[in-house]
């Protein structure tokens, strides 16, 4: 069943941590996701308590199919569509629009973290194809409730996923990966919540640490209709910083895995940087992980090893 939202205003109240119940919830704010919705859904149903699917403005099959999932799945899926037109990141309106109004993304986003009602929380976006023994393995340790872990937001990475002419698959060198201590595991607390930045909606998580836990999904944002790019509104935006990204991917050559792994592997100056920069140590464990994390000779060969049923969604003609 769905349910409709036709305003909202926040207060960090409202997040509740105390009546939280154990387990771990994902939150997903969905725009035209209809491409690999049910892809990122099912392959990450069975290792969430609930999977919170709040859509906005629409207009592809992105309801049709969250409410056929909604009937098989049950409480496991719960779905809301939330009415106010969301500025999309990098938009004039979305740069002029406070953080407290009911169509600002920052709004949007802490309504869907709301609706989640486990201690641990983690944002999916509808891109994201599950590589689930890495994804079991996290949140196994979270269920353990050590209080240690309490402490962090355990980040993630995926690579980003294209093609090319001839249906083989790459990575691309503009954008080679997804999540540079963005996304994440994290204990929800009163100081866990969105706040206003011109450019996108900022994630703020009071003393909460973040720490590099793995490479948990591909990333199909650049496979899907568009190229990616098509809710971010760049014809009225075209000087937004995703148009010129857009462009920037145009021209982008294309990796394989063994390029990609050489790409990423960090240099003496980033370590250098990593001395005094949290989140270049971050990032720099993330690529120092890659080899070990996808120790195959080929994107097709580390696609077969860690998602088995990754055809199922994703080799089909282009």
């Amino acid at each position: 069943m769905t349910q409709t939202v036709e305003t909202f205003r926040f207060s960090p109240e409202m997040l509740a941590p105390a009546a939280r119940k154990p387990g771990i919830s994902s939150f997903m704010r969905i725009k035209n996701g209809a491409d690999f919705l049910e892809a990122t859904i099912r392959t990450h149903a069975d290792m969430y308590d609930e999977i919170v699917a709040v859509y906005n403005q629409c207009t592809d099959a992105t309801a049709d199919i969250l409410a056929r999932l909604s009937q098989e799945l049950g409480p496991k899926l719960r779905v809301f569509h939330y009415v106010p037109n969301a500025h999309p990141a990098g938009s004039e309106g979305h740069a002029k629009t406070s953080g407290d109004a009911p169509n600002s993304l920052v709004t949007y986003s802490n309504f869907a973290l709301c609706q989640t009602r486990h201690q641990w929380v983690v944002k999916l976006d509808d891109d994201h194809l599950a590589i689930p023994d890495a994804v079991a393995a996290i949140t196994t340790r979270l269920r353990r409730d050590d209080p240690a872990d309490a402490k962090i937001m355990h980040c993630f990475s995926g690579l980003n996923l294209m093609r090319d002419a001839q249906g083989g698959w790459f990575v691309p060198s503009e954008a080679p990966v997804s999540g540079k201590g963005d996304i994440g595991y994290f204990r929800v607390t009163e100081g866990t919540y969105f706040t206003h930045d011109p450019r996108f909606e900022r994630f703020v998580r009071g003393d909460i640490e973040r720490k590099f836990a793995g490479w948990f999904y591909w990333h199909l944002k650049y496979l899907k209709s568009g190229g990616g790019f098509a809710n971010y509104d760049l014809a009225a935006n075209p000087d937004s910083r995703y148009a010129r990204r857009h462009a920037r991917m145009q021209e982008a050559a294309l990796w394989d895995l063994a390029q990609t792994k050489r790409a990423l592997r960090p240099g003496p100056l980033r370590h250098l940087r990593a001395l005094v920069d949290k989140k270049e140590r971050l990032v720099i464990a993330r690529d120092t992980s890659i080899t070990h994390s996808f120790p195959q000779a080929t994107l097709t060969e580390a696609l077969d090893a860690t998602t088995p049923d990754w055809r199922k969604w994703l080799d089909t003609p282009q």
